[in-house]
């Protein structure tokens, strides 16, 4: 008793990291031979499955990742690395994973463990592959802050009765050919209109169907009539972009990339590749199954190449309350219907406020930054962003700063590196074509413009990622976490092709001082390592 009234008194602070704990997870990282989506092929997976283990988590705790590099397949990239998307990584960022920004890749037939401390960080991530197009292949997984131990400081709380691994919801697209064949054709495509590479199939939880494939059975999400259930939906997709609803249910908007926002009502939304959402859904229909919809979408120039999907709204699964048959709707799949969300309308439900004063350029750091393709170019296809494409160094940028690497001139031009100071508030003003997922590392960001024509200094949505529409994309964050960090498109080719920064962001701090980024051994050692391997090994 004395104990119980001992925890009334805490602070929910405190309580949440009282309970924090180390979680350690070993990641086999192999080729398998899998059918997601009724065509075996082979593939880059963790623990030989699709999507990769969910790692639940809850605030404060540290989790350590040993990755086991045990590929062998000549046809895929045989080395690794792995980025967690959306922790922030306090002077961590060494364990951060896009290889030769934050480290070499883990050679074959070696390991590195990943130490990630979540700090005060919940809510609903993902990881996935960060060397080249790899994570096409199928190194993708859910990371999920779940009711191991509910945060009372959330402040939607109240707003749902399950959170569990089975209210975790993975979009994804697939692709019947290996990454690095795509990205080769990709990249040398010259005088063509159309120049994307798209996916045979859209999955839900690591399941999908084409019409000319076997016809896996379709996921299904088991409700108890009048519980509300959090989902957890992620787009884990390299490409495409997904159209998400319930069949006769409201979704309630209550959480966006980790960051807590005030509860939005909807009927649908649109998710792009490595965007977030958690969504309330009350079971409060009639009791039967109901279809849950996801048809996915690609961004396409001119005619749609003749490797697209052979049914792109063929991204189903059904949600099934208790006491209906166990079948599918005998509906037929509907059109999707109602609102559709607004992604301006999302409110932060903490410190609204974007940084910086209430005004254009009211900043300490403004970077306008323009992003063209080179489609039509004969000398091959590629991105920019102020002319310049992003070639990933052979030196890790963060090897570079803690070497003496300070300004942007230390760095190659095709390093596309820009410095920020500690404490700047930044604007970025992105300006090209339309549905370009942008994502930034290290940090969330305010949306001060996207689909809103008119800038929002007040209370804009704050996450990690957020797509440019015909009137460009204005985002702002405050430089608080030392660290090299790329920005970059999450449609993956257009990554591979050159659409990226890099923010090497106090460069100083991070070599030395109270924020510095201190590599261990382990990570002093993949360099040599991969440096050493013949070409086909990389």
């Amino acid at each position: 008793m004395r104990f119980q009234s001992l925890l009334l008194a805490l602070s929910p602070t405190f309580l949440s990291y009282a309970l924090a704990e180390t979680r350690n997870f070993n990641f086999n990282v192999v080729n398998a031979d899998l059918a997601p989506d009724g065509f075996t092929r082979s593939t880059v997976v963790v623990n030989g499955q699709f999507p990769g283990p969910l790692i639940s988590v809850n605030k404060g705790d540290t989790v350590n990742v040993v990755v086991q590099n045990n590929l062998t397949d000549s046809t895929m990239r045989r080395s690794t690395s792995i980025h967690w998307h959306g922790l922030f990584q306090a002077r961590n960022a060494y364990n951060d994973g896009p290889s030769f920004v934050t480290q070499c890749p883990i050679s074959p037939e070696h390991s590195y463990t990943y130490s990630l401390a979540l700090g005060n960080q919940t809510g609903t991530y993902w990881y996935h592959s960060h060397l080249a197009s790899q994570y096409l292949d199928g190194l993708r997984g859910p990371i999920a802050s779940i009711d191991i131990n509910p945060d009372p400081e959330d402040p939607n709380l109240s707003l749902y009765d399950v959170d569990t691994d089975e209210t975790v919801i993975t979009l994804a697209d697939w692709f019947h050919r290996p990454a690095p064949e795509l990205e080769a054709e990709y990249k040398l495509i010259t005088n063509t209109a159309s120049a994307e590479e798209l996916p045979q199939s859209g999955l839900i939880n690591g399941v999908g169907r084409t019409s000319t494939d076997t016809q896996p059975a379709r996921p299904v999400f088991t409700v108890t009539p009048g519980k509300r259930y959090r989902y957890r939906i992620i787009n884990t997709s390299a490409i495409t972009r997904f159209d998400f609803q319930i069949q006769g249910h409201n979704m309630t908007i209550i959480e966006v990339d980790g960051v807590n926002h005030v509860p939005l009502l909807t009927q649908r939304l649109t998710i792009h590749a490595g965007q977030r959402y958690s969504v309330v859904v009350e079971a409060n229909q009639t009791v039967d199954n109901y279809w849950i919809r996801a048809p996915m979408t690609a961004r396409v120039v001119g005619t749609a190449p003749t490797n697209w999907a052979t049914d792109s709204a063929n991204v189903n699964a059904v949600l099934h309350y208790e006491g209906a048959p166990d079948a599918e709707p005998t509906t037929d799949i509907p059109a999707l219907t109602g609102t559709n969300l607004v992604e301006s309308d999302l409110v932060p439900a903490e410190n609204p406020a974007a940084p910086g004063l209430p005004v254009a350029g009211g900043v300490d750091k403004v970077f306008n930054l323009v992003f063209t393709t080179a489609e039509n170019n004969v000398t091959g296809h590629g991105w920019r962003i102020n002319g310049v494409q992003y070639i990933p160094p052979t030196t890790p940028t963060l090897l570079s700063i803690l070497s003496g690497a300070r300004n942007s001139s230390d760095f190659g031009t095709n390093e596309n590196t820009l410095i920020i100071d500690k404490g700047d508030t930044v604007e970025i003003n992105l300006t090209g074509p339309a549905n370009h997922p942008w994502h930034l590392h290290g940090h969330t960001f305010s949306v001060v413009k996207g689909v809103n024509t008119v800038p929002n200094y007040v209370n804009p949505p704050r996450r990690d990622v957020a797509a440019t529409s015909g009137t460009g994309l204005t985002i702002r964050f405050t430089a608080d976490n030392p660290g090299p960090w790329i920005l970059h498109c999450h449609i993956d080719m257009h990554l591979e092709a050159g659409l990226a920064v890099v923010f090497a962001e106090a460069p100083s701090e991070i070599a030395s001082g109270a924020d510095s980024v201190d590599p261990d051994d382990e990570w002093d050692g993949l360099c040599p390592i991969y440096n050493a391997l013949p070409a086909d090994m990389q």
